[in-house]
């Protein structure tokens, strides 16, 4: 019973972290809207990297932010909802929240400070939520 409550812990984790991402990034696109005219070819890297340069740092602030938000909500429902203690789930749900944000960077070429900035905001926020709830436990 332990296990199944830890592997629906995970999958609640999970839906809470993309739902987190989504809902912060629409924001992001009601604060920033993004251009309708996009005149891009996605499938040039060079032609990416000057369009991503020219977005305005807020917006990729939003992006960054969502990472955070997600990584935190989904540790802290992943491990209010599971048995387990909050580290496995931190690494659990920040990992995959880490991994999508890095496959999104190699993906799509981000400025040099949010490629470090972006991973390193996931990561915080994966740790405070392991602290925050490592302290409601003793």
């Amino acid at each position: 019973m332990s296990m199944l409550r830890n592997i629906f812990a995970v999958i609640a984790g999970i839906a809470t972290f993309v739902v987190a991402i989504m809902l912060v990034q629409q924001l992001g696109h009601q604060v920033y809207p993004p251009p309708t005219d996009i005149n891009v070819d996605f499938g040039d890297p060079a032609q990416v990297r000057a369009y991503m340069a020219t977005q305005p740092v807020g917006a990729l602030l939003f992006v960054g932010f969502a990472w955070m938000v997600g990584a935190f909500g989904g540790t802290l429902v992943a491990t209010k909802t599971g048995t387990l203690k909050p580290l496995y789930f931190g690494v659990i749900i920040g990992g995959l929240v880490l991994a999508g944000a890095i496959t999104n960077l190699f993906i799509i070429p981000h400025p040099v400070w949010f490629n470090i900035a972006g991973p390193a905001a996931i990561l915080l926020a994966t740790y405070a939520a392991i602290a925050l709830l490592d302290r409601s436990k003793q």
